[in-house]
């Protein structure tokens, strides 16, 4: 099960978007934070995506 987390960050004429998802690792089974900043566009694809 993952744990979305969006933020918009807005740097002049540029908008971008934090992302943190929370996935399991493979290894010790223990979650772990992924993060990202990206076009807002970009987010759901992202996020959907398995690691």
């Amino acid at each position: 099960m993952a744990k979305k987390s969006v933020a918009t960050l807005q740097t002049g004429s540029r908008r971008m978007t934090k992302a943190i998802k929370m996935v399991r690792s493979d290894k010790t089974g223990a979650y772990i934070f992924k993060e990202t900043i990206l076009p807002p566009e970009m987010v759901n694809d992202w996020l959907g995506k398995q690691k």
